[in-house]
Formats: C-alpha cells, structure tokens, sequence
C-alpha cells in the first residue's frame, strides 16, 4: 500500500488541496492497492486555509510512514518554516522518497534547499519572483509541470490536476490515469513536455486546422508530414508552422512525433508486439527512429515501458 502525506498548513490554499484529495484521497475501490492517504499537520489547532475554511488534519511529528508526500501551496511572501517542519520534510526528501508540490508549493521547496539544480515550475504569476530568490533552481517556463528525480512540481491551480494524473499514470498506467482523468471530467493529455511521461496538450480549435489535427491522429499509422498536414489544412507550410506554434506553443514536427509516441504507450501496455510492429502501427518507417524518438519523449526503451506498464502480462 502506497502512502501519501497532504501536508496543510495556515493559509493553505483550498484549491490545491482539494486537487490533491480528489486524485488521491477519493476512495477507488475499483483499483487495487491504491493510495492510502492522509492530510496531516504539524500543528496541532485547525488549519485556516482561504475562504475562511477551518480543517481538521491527523497531528503528526514525523512523516517515516509516508512514501509521497504533496505540498498543496504556500505563502509566496513567508520566508519562514518552522523548525520541525522544515526538518522533516528535508529528512523526507534525502530518503529519497517522493515529493511533490503543487502551484506556490514550489516555494517552500525551494527555501528548503530541495529544489537546488533541480528543474522546477510554478505558477506564471509568481515566476519572475521565484528565479529572483531562487537562481540556484532550474526554472522551466511554459510548462503545466516539471519532475525532476524524486520532485514533481506542478505550474498554478488547475495544473495540479495534470500532474496528478500524471503520477497516476506512472504508478498504475495508462489505462487508469484516463479513467480517473475521466471521472474528473478533464483531458487525461493536457500535459506539459518536462518530464518522461508527459504528453502534449491538444487544443479544440475551429475550422480546417482543427479538423487536420482530428484527421492526424486518426491516421497515426500511416508515414505522415508535417508537410501532409499543412496540405490538408489548405494552408502554406510556413503559414501553418506559424499558425501550430501559437495554437498549441510547439512546433507540428514535435506535436506529431508526440502523438505517435502517445499511441505507442497505449499498445505498449495492452498489446504484445515487437518493436518493428510497433514502430509501422504509430507511423514510424523503421524501428530505429521509433527507438530514438521514444528514448527521447518517455526516457525510458519501449521494452522497458511495456515491462512496468503492460497489463496483459
């Protein structure tokens, strides 16, 4: 059983919190052995967090029994932890367990020292302030979230959501993260492209650009171009080049091979096929560059995904 601390705290911000419950804390009979969690304090009084709400959490002095734990937020302007507090969650973080924070959180991360040389992100409203008081982190903009060794962070409010679903998919697969992203009624794909499991965001636009996105998945098996797409789009390359990039704020040559990946993580973990199989059916020539570029967007070799992932086994 995987254990997960939420940590709250005056001022915490309801939002974030709730994020953290609803993907971890909600019962999921269905699943088994999912997460077992807690939304724990240092303090011993009731938390206030915004909009006046007060909240009860379990009292603890240590968190050696938790394997996760979720920073929820944090007060941008308080440069000040208390002691225990800081202690423990750095103690935490030097075992190497899990740690993740969501939208401000990454703050207190961060004056603890956790986040130094690491990649981290949060939201865009605090970025500026953030890179001024923290140089030694690795800032990544235009992301919905970062993870980096054992440190996750998600980028403001709703991203919270998307890294969630994202641990999720790390820990029980593909097939479960679009479940609960189904439950939660949000796209199990709007991710960002920091971390090695993350997919790209797909946004519903109108007209022939969105129809050529529709029509590139659909035939994800076929050797498609970025010039194929511009054609069916009735527009020039550059035109759609530019048109895609501030659409979907990356270029349609990374979009699609994303895409293929994606797919390629989908079979990976329902179907039993070789790589050259694989690399035809999400519309790869040869296997060489599916490696290459699976290697490249999931971090990890397609036999080793299919081996941590693939539930027909």
């Amino acid at each position: 059983m995987h254990k997960v601390a939420i940590l709250a705290y005056e001022k915490l911000a309801t939002f974030e919190l709730s994020c953290a419950i609803e993907i971890f804390a909600l019962s999921r009979p269905e699943y088994e052995n999912w997460y077992q969690t807690e939304v724990v304090s240092f303090e011993s009084q009731p938390i206030k967090a915004t909009g006046g709400i007060s909240i009860y959490t379990k009292c603890i002095d240590s968190l050696v029994d938790y394997d996760t734990l979720i920073i929820p937020s944090w007060n941008i302007h308080n440069k000040h932890v208390r002691l225990d507090m800081a202690e423990k969650i750095s103690q935490f973080a030097e075992s190497g367990k899990r740690i993740i924070s969501f939208c401000s959180g990454a703050f207190l991360l961060a004056q603890l020292g956790l986040l130094q040389n690491l990649k981290a992100t949060t939201h865009w409203r605090y970025a500026d302030i953030f890179k001024q008081r923290f140089p030694q982190v690795n800032y990544v903009n235009d992301v919905l979230y970062t993870q980096d060794g054992n440190m996750s962070c998600s980028a403001g409010s709703a991203a919270a959501l998307d890294l969630g679903i994202e641990i999720v998919r790390q820990d029980f697969g593909h097939k479960i993260a679009n479940q609960v992203a189904r439950r939660l009624v949000v796209s199990p794909h709007r991710s960002g492209g920091q971390s090695q499991y993350i997919e790209t965001p797909i946004i519903k636009q109108n007209g022939a650009f969105s129809g050529t996105l529709d029509w590139a998945i659909e035939n994800m098996d076929a050797v498609l171009t970025v010039d194929d797409m511009a054609e069916r789009a009735n527009m020039s390359r550059r035109s759609f080049d530019r048109h895609f990039k501030n659409a979907l704020g990356t270029s349609p040559k990374i979009w699609l091979n994303q895409q293929r990946i994606n797919l390629a993580k989908q079979l990976l973990e329902t179907e039993s096929l070789s790589v050259d199989q694989l690399a035809l059916r999400v519309g790869y020539e040869n296997s060489i560059t599916f490696r290459f570029n699976f290697n490249k967007f999931v971090g990890v070799a397609p036999s080793q995904y299919q081996a941590q992932f693939n539930v027909s086994k």
